[in-house]
C-alpha cells in the first residue's frame, strides 16, 4: 500500500454537478451532506449539483460548498481503507486538510470556512480589488514590482505561476510592469475580491474571534500550512497560522516542496477539478499525482494504489 498526500484545493475549483456521483452512490455520502447543512443552515446538496453558477461562486456559498465537496471525497477514500500519509490543503482547502488530520471536527471546519466566506467576502466588498497570474518571471522580480507598485503576492503556486493581490489600480500597475519585465502571460483572474491581501484585514479581524472558540487537537499526520509552507506540530500553533492565512501568501510550492524533500512521492487532489495535481506536475515532475472527484476517477486511483 502507497503513502499517499491528500492534497485539498480551494476556491476557483467549484462548479455544479460536483460531487453528485457520490452522493448518488453512497448512503454514507448522503448522510455527510445532510449532517453538514444542518451545521451550515444550508442546503448543500441543492448548492452543490443545482447552483446556479452565480449562486454556487458566491464566496459565503462556495467555501462551505467546496469543502463538503473535499470531505466527501475524503469520506469515500476512508470507506475504501485508503487514509493519508500526510496532508495539505490550497488556501480554503487547508480546513479540509486540517478535518483529515483529524485536528478538527466536522462541526468547528464547516462553521469556521462558513464565517471565512462571509467575512472575506464583506471585506472585499469594504476594500474591492482584483487578482492576476504572472507566469514564467523570476519570484524575486515580482516581488520587486509589487513593492514598487502597491500590490502583494497572494500565491506562489510553482516557479512558473504566482498570483498577485491588492487594489485594482496597484494590481493592474504591477500587470503592465510584470508584462513589460518579460513575463511570458499575465491573466487578470476572474475573481470577486482582492484575496490574500491587506484588503482582508477587516476579514481577518472579526475571524479571528471564531478561530479563539474552536478546539483544536496536535495533527496526527504530518500537515504543511500555507503561511510558512512548514508543518504544523501542536494546535497551540493554529489559531494564529489561521487568522494569518486570510491576508498572507499561500506558498504553495513551498509546502509541496517540504513533502518532496522529505521522501513524500505519491500526490492525490481530493476534491473538485484537477489544479493541484497539474501544479504538482510543475513543482515535481517525478511526483506521482492522481486525483479523486468521481466514480472515473476513483476507480483509476483504486488500480493505481
Amino acid at each position: 500500500m502507497k503513502k499517499w498526500v491528500f492534497l485539498f484545493p480551494g476556491q476557483g475549483s467549484q462548479y455544479v454537478g460536483m460531487g453528485r456521483e457520490f452522493y448518488d452512490n453512497y448512503s454514507e455520502i448522503k448522510d455527510l451532506f445532510a449532517n453538514a447543512s444542518d451545521i451550515l443552515k444550508m442546503d448543500v446538496a441543492k448548492l452543490c449539483f443545482e447552483g446556479p453558477e452565480e449562486v454556487l461562486v458566491q464566496t459565503e456559498n462556495v467555501q462551505p460548498a467546496v469543502t463538503v465537496m473535499n470531505l466527501a471525497c475524503l469520506e469515500v477514500l476512508r470507506m475504501h481503507e485508503i487514509y493519508p500519509a500526510a496532508a495539505a490543503g490550497h488556501s480554503l482547502g487547508e480546513y479540509s486538510a486540517l478535518y483529515a488530520a483529524r485536528v478538527m471536527s466536522l462541526e468547528d471546519t464547516l462553521k469556521l470556512v462558513r464565517y471565512r466566506g462571509m467575512f472575506m467576502q464583506e471585506a472585499a466588498v469594504r476594500e474591492p480589488g482584483g487578482m492576476a497570474a504572472i507566469m514564467d518571471l523570476q519570484e524575486e522580480k515580482i516581488r520587486e514590482i509589487c513593492t514598487l507598485s502597491g500590490a502583494e503576492v497572494a500565491n506562489i503556486n510553482c516557479a512558473e505561476q504566482i498570483i498577485i493581490t491588492g487594489p485594482e489600480a496597484e494590481v493592474n500597475s504591477a500587470f503592465e510592469m510584470c508584462e513589460k519585465a518579460g513575463a511570458k502571460k499575465c491573466v487578470m483572474l476572474n475573481v470577486s475580491g482582492p484575496w490574500h491581501s491587506r484588503c482582508m484585514q477587516s476579514g481577518q479581524l472579526r475571524f479571528g474571534p471564531y478561530v479563539c472558540e474552536c478546539r483544536f487537537s496536535d495533527p496526527q499526520i504530518p500537515i504543511v500550512n500555507n503561511v510558512d509552507g512548514q508543518p504544523l506540530h501542536t494546535a497551540t500553533e493554529l489559531p494564529d497560522k489561521l487568522v494569518r492565512q486570510i491576508c498572507g501568501t499561500v506558498l504553495w510550492r513551498q509546502s509541496m516542496e517540504w513533502f518532496i524533500r522529505n521522501g513524500y512521492t505519491n500526490f492525490v487532489e481530493v476534491g473538485p477539478k484537477k489544479v493541484l495535481r497539474g501544479l504538482m506536475r510543475r513543482i515535481d515532475r517525478n511526483a506521482k499525482v492522481l486525483n479523486v472527484e468521481d466514480d472515473a476517477s476513483l476507480t483509476s486511483f483504486l488500480q493505481a494504489n
